[in-house]
Parts: C-alpha cells; sequence; structure tokens
C-alpha cells in the first residue's frame, strides 16, 4: 500500500506581484491587519511542511520536494531573511529567529551555513570565516595549531586559486612564480586565495611551494603580509631545517609591528626541536616570558611533537610533558595523544594505557586518535586481546572506527605469532576472536570487517595485508592482494613492491624477485638500495655469489651507493661461507668509504672467526669493537659463545657478559683474556 502525503497549495499566489515575501510585508504597516494575516498564512505553511516531513514514515524521500517548497517560500537568502518564529521549525534545522523593524531591514540574523564533512555528516559553520569578500577570519589571526587551519575549517578554494595551486606544484623557479604572481590584482580576493593555495600546501606537506608564495609576498609583492603569512613560512623554514631562516622571520616579524601568536612560538619551538637545538628551543620559552606570554599547552605540544620527530630524544619529551603539569599548564586531548604515541614507539605499552586512564579520570575526552595511538601501542607487542578491547571501547564511546584504527588493529594480527586459541570477545555481532586466532587469517578478517563497515581500505591496508600473508609464507595470497590493489586503481608504492618482494625472498623464488625488480623500472619505480640490499641477501642465502658481486657492482655505478647495511649483508654472507680473506677486504672498504661499523659490522666479521672456532681472533675483533665505541648486544654474546672450544673459554666470556650487563668497562678485562688464552694455546 502507497503512503499518501498531504500536500499544501503554496501561499505563492498571496505576493501580488511581489518578488519576496519581505518586500510584501516591508510595503505594510507594522500594525496592519493585512500584515498580520500574512504572517500567520506563513508561519501556518512552514509548520504544515515541518509536519508533513516529519509525519512520513520515509521523510528521506519527500525531503527534496519538501525543501524545494521551502524554497519556493522563502526565495533569495534563506538565511538572512528567514523570518518565522515557529519552535517546531527552529528546533528541526536550528536557524535563529529574525527580528524586522518598520522597513523591512533585519536586524540580527545567525550567519551560518552547512557543510558535508568527509563521513558525510551535516556541519554547521560560520559563513563569515569563508567569506572571500571581507576576508573572513583569514586575514590577521594564524590558524589553530594541529588543526590546519582557522578553527578547523579547511580551505576553500576559488576558480583562480586552483590554478595557482596547479602551477606553484610543478614550478620550482623563483622568477617565473614572481612573474606569474605578480600579475594578480592587489585585492583581498587575491590575498585570500594566495593564504589559502599556501594553507592547502601545508595540509599536503609540500614545503617548498610555501617558501616559494609566502617569500613572494614578503619581499616582492604588495600585500602586507599578516601573522598567518609569517606562521606559514616559518613553519615550512623548520621543515627544512632552515632554523636560521625562521629566525630572521621571527625578527622581521617583530620589526614589522605584527603581533606574534601562541602558535608562531609553538612552531619556532618546533623548528628548534627538528634541527636537534635544545637550548634554543628553550631560549623561545623565555622570550615567551619576556613577552609577557604563559606557555600554553599548543606551545608545550609543539615541543614534544619535535622532540619525538628526532629519534633519541624520547626521555626528553617526557622531561617536558612532566614540566608542563608542575608549571600547572593542563595537557590537552593533544597532548596525551602524543604521549601515548611516544610509548607506543617505546614498546611501553603499559605506559600507554596508564596515561588514557589518567587522561579519562581528568575530564578530558579521548578523540579517534587517541584510541589509534592506543590500538597502535598494543598491536606493536602483538597484544591482540588489549588492541580488541580498546578497539570495543572506541565504538562504546560513540566514535565511528575509520581506515586508521583498522590498519592498526590489522598490525595487531600482522605481528602476532600463531596461537592455538583466545577468550572470545565481541567486538562486532558477526565476528568473534576465535575465528581470527590464525595468522595471518586475523588481519584478513578485520580487513573483511573493514569493507562491510564501509569503511574503504587504503594504500596502507593492503601493505599490511600483502605483509601479512607474505610473512606467513603465502606468497601467492600477498601477489593476489597485490593485483587487487592495482586493479582498484590503487598504484603501488616503492613499499608496495618492496614487501611483495620479501614475501617471494622468504620463498627463495629468484625468478620471481627479480621479475618484480624489473617490473618496478617498468612502472616508474627505480629500485633503490634497501631493494637492492635484499637482492644480494637472497643471492647470498643461495649461494650465488657472482650474481651479489654483479649486483655489487651495478649498485656502485648506478644512482643507488652502497650503505653499512650492504655490507653488514656481504660480510654476513662471506663469513657464513668461509671467505675470510674477502670479509676482511669488505671490511676496509667500510673505513676507506668512510662508513661507520655498527654492532651487526662487528659481529658479523666475527662470526666468519667464531664458526672456525678461533676464539683468539674473536677476542681481539671484539677488543677492537669496544675501542671503537660500538656497544655490543645479545647477538655478539651468542657469537663469542659460539667461538668456545672448552669450559674455561665459556667462562671467561660468562664474565665479559656479565660485566656487561652491570655497566663496567670491558676494555681492561679482553686483553687479559687474549693474553690467558694464548698462553693455554701454547
Amino acid at each position: 500500500m502507497k503512503m499518501k502525503v498531504k500536500t499544501f497549495t503554496s501561499p505563492e499566489p498571496l505576493l501580488n506581484g511581489y518578488s519576496h515575501p519581505c518586500d510584501l510585508l516591508s510595503s505594510m504597516n507594522n500594525n496592519s491587519r493585512r500584515r498580520r494575516v500574512y504572517i500567520k498564512i506563513y508561519k501556518s505553511t512552514i509548520q504544515k511542511l515541518t509536519t508533513s516531513l516529519w509525519s512520513c514514515k520515509n521523510p528521506t524521500l519527500t525531503l527534496s520536494r519538501w525543501f524545494l517548497r521551502l524554497c519556493r517560500l522563502v526565495a533569495g537568502n534563506a538565511l538572512n531573511c528567514l523570518f518565522t518564529d515557529t519552535s517546531s521549525f527552529q528546533r528541526y534545522l536550528r536557524f535563529g529567529v529574525t527580528h524586522f523593524n518598520g522597513g523591512g531591514v533585519v536586524k540580527s540574523c545567525r550567519k551560518e551555513g552547512f557543510v558535508i564533512d568527509e563521513r558525510g555528516k551535516l556541519k554547521r559553520f560560520n559563513k563569515k570565516k569563508l567569506s572571500r569578500r571581507r576576508c573572513g577570519s583569514l586575514r590577521g589571526r594564524g590558524w589553530k595549531y594541529g588543526s590546519g587551519f582557522v578553527d578547523g575549517i579547511f580551505p576553500v578554494l576559488s576558480p583562480i586559486a586552483q590554478k595557482i595551486l596547479s602551477f606553484i606544484q610543478r614550478e620550482t623557479d623563483p622568477e617565473k612564480v614572481a612573474d606569474v604572481l605578480g600579475t594578480l590584482p592587489s585585492t583581498h580576493a587575491s590575498w585570500d586565495d594566495l593564504i589559502n593555495v599556501a594553507v592547502q600546501l601545508r595540509l599536503n606537506k609540500k614545503w617548498d611551494p610555501i617558501v616559494l608564495v609566502c617569500e613572494w609576498i614578503l619581499r616582492r609583492s604588495s600585500f602586507q603580509p599578516d601573522v598567518i603569512c609569517f606562521n606559514l613560512l616559518i613553519d615550512a623554514y623548520g621543515q627544512k631545517l632552515r632554523y636560521k631562516d625562521a629566525e630572521s622571520l621571527y625578527v622581521q616579524l617583530l620589526e614589522s609591528r605584527c603581533v606574534p601568536t601562541e602558535d608562531t612560538y609553538a612552531l619556532l619551538v618546533k623548528a628548534y626541536c627538528l634541527a636537534g637545538l635544545i637550548e634554543k628551543a628553550e631560549a623561545v620559552l623565555i622570550e615567551m616570558q619576556n613577552h609577557h606570554v604563559t606557555p600554553s599547552a599548543t606551545v608545550y605540544n609543539a615541543y614534544i611533537e619535535g622532540l619525538m620527530k628526532r629519534k633519541g630524544n624520547t626521555e626528553e619529551a617526557i622531561d617536558v610533558f612532566k614540566r608542563m603539569k608542575r608549571e600547572r599548564c593542563k595537557p590537552t586531548t593533544e597532548t596525551y595523544n602524543l604521549m601515548i604515541n611516544l610509548y607506543g614507539k617505546a614498546s611501553k605499552s603499559y605506559m600507554s594505557w596508564k596515561l588514557f586512564c589518567e587522561m579519562r579520570s581528568h575530564q578530558c575526552k579521548p578523540n579517534i586518535c587517541t584510541y589509534t595511538a592506543l590500538v597502535n601501542a598494543f598491536a606493536r607487542e602483538g597484544l591482540c586481546q588489549k588492541a580488541e578491547e580498546v578497539f570495543e571501547q572506541l565504538q562504546e564511546d560513540g566514535l565511528e572506527p575509520d581506515v586508521y584504527v583498522y590498519n592498526a588493529l590489522m598490525e595487531a594480527y600482522r605481528l602476532m605469532m600463531p596461537r592455538k586459541s583466545f577468550n572470545t570477545l565481541n567486538v562486532t555481532s558477526s565476528i568473534s576472536r576465535d575465528s581470527r586466532a590464525g595468522y595471518p587469517y586475523g588481519a584478513a578478517e578485520i580487513f573483511s570487517l573493514m569493507q562491510h563497515m564501509g569503511c574503504e581500505p587504503d594504500r596502507a591496508s593492503y601493505n599490511i595485508m600483502v605483509d601479512a600473508y607474505g610473512r606467513a609464507g603465502l606468497h601467492s595470497d600477498a601477489e593476489a592482494v597485490f593485483e587487487q590493489m592495482k586493479k582498484l586503481g590503487i598504484s603501488p608504492t616503492m613499499k608496495s613492491h618492496m614487501l611483495l618482494l620479501s614475501a617471494y625472498s622468504r620463498a627463495r623464488d629468484v625468478t620471481k624477485c627479480e621479475a618484480i625488480v624489473k617490473e618496478m623500472s617498468e612502472n616508474g619505480v627505480e629500485p633503490d638500495t634497501f631493494v637492492l640490499n635484499s637482492m644480494l641477501n637472497l643471492y647470498g642465502r643461495l649461494g650465488q655469489f657472482t650474481k651479489m658481486e654483479k649486483t655489487l657492482a651495478e649498485m656502485e655505478n648506478g644512482p643507488c651507493k652502497a650503505d653499512i647495511s650492504t655490507y653488514n649483508i656481504l660480510i654476513n654472507v662471506y663469513g657464513k661461507a668461509g671467505y675470510l680473506e674477502r670479509v676482511e677486504e669488505l671490511f676496509e672498504e667500510v673505513k676507506e668509504r668512510k662508513l661507520r661499523p655498527d654492532v651487526v659490522t662487528w659481529t658479523s666479521r666475527m662470526g666468519g672467526y667464531s664458526s672456525k672456532k678461533l676464539y683468539v681472533k674473536c677476542l681481539e675483533i671484539f677488543e677492537e669493537m669496544i675501542d671503537s665505541g660500538c656497544v655490543p648486544d645479545g647477538g655478539t654474546a651468542k657469537v663469542l659463545l659460539k667461538a668456545c672450544a672448552s669450559e674455561e673459554q665459556v667462562e671467561q666470556v660468562t664474565e665479559v657478559i656479565r660485566t656487561m650487563h652491570k655497566n663496567v668497562s670491558v676494555s681492561s678485562l679482553v686483553p687479559k683474556l687474549v693474553a690467558k688464552s694464548l698462553a693455554v694455546s701454547t
């Protein structure tokens, strides 16, 4: 049975030739009976239209028809001229009530607009912030740090801005850029177009084009730069490790009587941290205090993020977080996200969980990034049960998992070793934990769940699946996923090819690996040093030394130069094969090329002698290693123990290993052990 929908006669005939209801009403007196009748008619009509829409069993089908009727009723700018005062209409669309004076001019109106975000949800925003006519909130203000733009609103590019963006992305000559940008008129619209282009480039992490645009604005244009232009350029300089240029730009900002924002200081701190200049980052905080500006969470977040991006600064980042709390600066959601991510990368998931609990106890609401970082923390340690518990908590808190969360959960199963069983946990009603306990089929079921829930997998999702199947020895399944990715129009990157190459390398399929490398060149993806190192390792494991030397010669004559990993592979392969002279030649080449031997280099060199039970030679190499400042690891200890031929030698090596763990210098013990061993052998 078809649903019947009531229709109402539009009051258009009542306009009596007027093009708009506002024009008709403004022609009447405030106390006119006719005016009150017209207002009553329009109120009644809108109420009936709204009631008919929401009384339908399927209101979506009549939404467009209803909207057309409404547009006809209030032709023109509906947001500025709506004059009804019905609570029902205001309840559904949240429009503000306008007020009319005798001349029919609107005194107050909330200038709001609506936009559909990337998740398909309707969101309200202030149209003034996107106004090109008045420059909105672009001019004179910086964007909200971390969100990419003012109040999280992303730039809307005009047709001219689109052309500028396309030109800037392909042109690198500053003179040509200046000639083209110089043709733009000196108007507010041109200014907004330039800033929108620069912000869009920042979102895409295109730092060189940002430098071209902002430097032209500062030095060669007639525009008066404001703080957002300075901030964009400071950020670009910092990302390019040009901290001195960032310093000079800050001085220029002050000389131009432009007031720095907290974002300016945050970007300066981050620039110094990326360059490894922690003392100068601290000096920025002192500079803020001199200007009577208290460092906010924005500045501390930039400080922590800058330290995290440089390896080896984990402890410094933790100290900054503690200092932030000591100075009673309340950590934000972004602060906790950074720290959860930091502990996760350090394989300290228990600390990530502790911070998550602290965050909730302090009434700091987690967002989707918080849960993603927490899932990643457990995934890195293969803790699938905890990762799925976080995934379940995310859904209970009313958040919708995105592709990054699903990818993090897939990572947990990719890195997990096979287990027989798990306790069941209902993440969704259709999939249980027991069905995903297998490896790599757990990642495959998460992949299917993601598609079932309407979340489109990205390139990283397919890369995870290729790696998961490759690690399990299912190279044919890995290739099937790789081909599916290409059919969907997702172009494989160097990493995608590398994962497939690793899958066949584990299967010792030389022919297929060579075909993959050839396919990479044909597709315009030139093999890098990492790919060639993988081929060297494969040839070495199969004993194909001729092909290995040929590949090494190609690396020396080609664009991909040999690195320390290349020599580590060669020394390890020749050492296991017993070619000790070649091992020493390669070790000398490492010094000639001014490459620094790492612990793998020393251990691989030592391993060749260890397999022949040359205990004294191993101790001599170990002594060289200690003198060079290289710290031995567990692999070094295993090689030394393997070289032992008697109980006494085992005791000697054990003593050295124990001394290593006590952080005591072993440089004085090794010569004694060598002398003692030589005395025993004679």
